[in-house]
């Protein structure tokens, strides 16, 4: 049963790195990565106990995920001395094993990528930390329960041509004078009469106002900026 504001994502178990696990075996840390960080965790009020020290790495694309106000943050956690600190997020959601299995608690696990040296994920994969599930193998389809508001799944090709299209007048009545602001204004913008358009980067941000560009106004191509 879903619990207030849930919606479902459906995911496929991709292989992992085992480094997380520490099943890797060129791995250089036998216990794991979650067994060295866990003690840090628990310091700083997460306990990790009830979830198995290894991730599942479940498939949602094609998309990109936004997260956003994580239940959990560590800043700058130096677990390792092979390499800088890095910035944990932590996400509670509910999960289970399709076709029909229970849904268990569980948690997005998200070393964020600013900080990670090695091991990136596809911007569709999330990595899950779950209780005990029995054996689980590769193309195993799960169903992941999350809060909409803080974590979803967006197609940045789709929302960069409905913007597109969403600028289309604006830019046409404005000309040129509509670009006169600066990435942050325009998202402030966006916030009030569009938040949906939020969910894109900077860089998709930039290339969508240059295709408006070339699209909407009148100046010719040599005297554009």
């Amino acid at each position: 049963m879903s619990q207030a504001g849930e919606r479902p994502w459906r995911g496929v178990l991709l292989r992992g790195h085992g480094v997380a696990s520490g099943r890797a075996a060129d791995s250089p840390y036998p216990a794991g990565t979650i067994a060295l960080q866990a003690p840090l965790f628990a310091a700083g009020g997460l306990d990790l106990s009830p979830f198995q020290p290894a991730t599942l790495n479940l498939d949602f694309g094609p998309g990109a995920w936004r997260l956003h106000q994580p239940d959990h943050c560590f800043e700058r956690l130096h677990w390792s001395d092979r390499h800088p600190p890095e910035t944990f997020s932590f996400w509670q959601c509910r999960l289970r094993r399709l076709p029909a299995e229970e849904l268990v608690s569980a948690l997005i696990y998200h070393p964020h990528p600013e900080t990670k040296q090695a091991h990136h994920q596809p911007a569709g994969v999330l990595e899950l930390l779950a209780p005990p599930l029995g054996p689980v193998q590769v193309g195993d389809a799960f169903e992941l329960w999350v809060n909409p508001r803080r974590c979803r799944l967006v197609q940045p090709a789709r929302l960069r041509a409905r913007l597109l299209e969403f600028l289309k007048f604006r830019v046409l009545a404005a000309q040129a004078s509509f670009f006169d602001v600066e990435l942050p204004e325009l998202r402030r913008w966006l916030q009030l009469h569009w938040p949906e358009a939020c969910d894109l980067t900077d860089a998709d941000l930039a290339l969508t106002l240059e295709q408006a560009r070339s699209l909407y106004t009148e100046l010719p191509p040599a005297a554009r900026p």
